[in-house]
């Protein structure tokens, strides 16, 4: 089974809207990416299931993904963002798992220079109340930050903390032996951690296999388990190339053909195993296109 665990989609007003959810963002979207746009593609490539996480540009209403989500229960789950400073957050949350299905939410430390969110004071109820419902946390932010997603995994375990995009190691890190990594690695001894795999080529000097971060995806590996790995891309589609990302065919590629050290069962649980398990994707009796 291969499970693509972070993709983003999203429409235009006034299907959904479009807007900020940090205090210096100010990118929005030129067109929409439609989730049918995302699904042409899955059938085209042979992926079977998705992870639809809510953009940073779409608001903090995550009815689109939600609604694109619940109506392929077999094939998409989605993961959506809230404003962990909003005095309603807990409420919120509530109702975007119960009301929505949400499996969690993705979190922006570096977007807050001024709190530390995944530890402060003022965001502990909104943890406590997605650790009670064993929810999903993808944290989205770089090394400098690691200490944060330490503690909060040591807090709160029973959340299930995803390390978004490798948590961005650079090719310079490598000429120090790592070290600047060492960070993102250590956080590899709560058992409640995964790290995606994802973004390799927006880090890289070099072209496919961006072998210049080959370094560092093998010491996650290692360091995580290849139980604790999982596969992501970002965008469906032409989007990718407006973006700057790969062809779904090359992201696949990358993992089959790139990552030559991988066997073929350690290819197949982070290409989708280890996700068909953590998100409880059955998609058997789905048909294609659906």
């Amino acid at each position: 089974m291969i499970v693509d665990t972070h993709v983003h989609v999203w429409e235009m007003p006034p299907a959904a809207p479009i807007g900020p959810t940090a205090p210096a963002f100010t990118a929005v979207p030129e067109e929409a990416a439609p989730v049918e746009l995302l699904i042409e593609e899955m059938d085209a490539c042979g992926v079977d299931a998705a992870v639809l996480v809510q953009t940073s540009w779409s608001t903090w209403d995550n009815t689109y993904v939600a609604e694109a989500a619940a109506r392929r229960p077999r094939r998409l789950r989605s993961i959506g963002l809230i404003d962990p400073l909003d005095p309603r957050s807990v409420n919120l949350a509530h109702d975007w798992i119960d009301g929505h299905s949400m499996r969690g939410f993705r979190f922006h430390p570096d977007y807050y220079p001024d709190v530390e969110i995944l530890t402060s004071p003022r965001t502990a109820p909104l943890l406590r109340e997605i650790e009670r419902r064993e929810a999903i946390v993808k944290v989205h932010n770089r090394a400098p930050n690691a200490h944060q997603l330490a503690g909060a995994a040591r807090r709160y375990p029973g959340i299930t903390w995803i390390i978004d995009h490798l948590m961005y190691p650079q090719p310079q890190m490598a000429a120090g032996g790592w070290r600047g990594y060492q960070p993102v690695l250590r956080l590899a001894e709560r058992d409640n951690v995964y790290v995606t795999i994802s973004d390799v080529h927006g880090r890289s000097f070099e072209a496919f296999p961006f072998r210049d971060l080959h370094g560092a995806i093998e010491r996650a590996i290692d360091a995580f388990g290849v139980e604790r790995c999982l596969w992501g891309t970002g965008f469906p589609g032409h989007l990718r190339r407006r973006h700057g990302w790969p062809p779904l065919a090359d992201e696949l590629r990358l993992v089959r053909e790139g990552f030559d050290w991988l066997t073929a069962a350690e290819r197949a649980a982070i290409l989708g195993e280890n996700a068909r398990r953590l998100f409880d994707f059955d998609v058997r009796e789905e048909p294609c296109g659906a």
